[in-house]
């Protein structure tokens, strides 16, 4: 049972970190290299990682999709998509696509001549599985070396941390408060029913043991 017990409690672990992981705001220094909009189909699993801005598009098996190309400092490629996230999840509020992607154009540059960029993003990259995060904020850097400190990302987890802190301290003075009083009676009501059980045991085998004693009388007696 331990070893299920601490398999469950990873699980719940993992499941939580990867639902923040995958929604806070992440900062990625990068070069712009290019944007470019390509029709993306919608009617697999995949779809719960492509927004929803609107009503219309929960009913579309396709869409077009605005995309960023980028390279990050170390060389690697990253590509993001461009959507709106509108009124709905994760809350970011985004209905500037078509500027974000101006401004993205307006940062290319090239090897030679290097523009760099902070891209705020959510989500993951998968190329297995064409999964692209989602840019919601740009702007130039005069350096890659750039620190970035994700002040949105403490302020949530604080927040988050000294809510769940609130929480559990209620629970354990309602604990203390309310569950153990009825505990403690409920045990002293068994311990006193305990007793009264064996109290009636020791009677019984009194009972019984003189009646034993009784019968004991008759025994050697002489037969008439």
């Amino acid at each position: 049972m331990t070893y299920v017990k601490w398999t469950l409690f990873g699980l719940i672990a993992l499941i939580i970190f990867a639902f923040f992981h995958y929604n806070l705001p992440q900062h990625d220094v990068v070069r712009i290299v290019g944007t470019y909009q390509e029709r993306q189909d919608l009617g697999d699993w995949t779809r719960v990682f492509w927004a929803s801005p609107d009503d219309q598009s929960a009913t579309l098996t396709n869409r077009d999709v605005q995309f960023i190309q980028a390279v990050e400092v170390d060389g690697d490629p990253m590509v993001y998509r461009n959507e709106d996230t509108g009124w709905g999840w994760p809350p970011y509020f985004k209905f500037d696509t078509a500027s974000l992607q101006t401004e993205a154009d307006d940062l290319k540059s090239t090897r030679e001549a290097p523009k760099w960029a902070v891209v705020t993003h959510y989500g993951w990259r998968s190329e297995l599985f064409s999964i692209f995060p989602n840019a919601v904020g740009i702007y130039e850097v005069d350096s890659p070396d750039v620190r970035i400190i994700p002040w949105v990302n403490i302020i949530i987890l604080t927040m988050l941390l000294l809510i769940v802190l609130t929480i559990r301290a209620m629970l354990k003075q309602f604990k203390e408060r309310s569950i153990d009083p009825v505990l403690e009676d409920v045990e002293e009501a068994w311990d006193e029913v305990e007793a009264r059980a064996d109290a009636a045991g020791d009677e019984v085998r009194g009972v019984w043991s003189r009646f034993m004693a009784w019968l004991g009388t008759f025994k050697g007696k002489p037969r008439k």
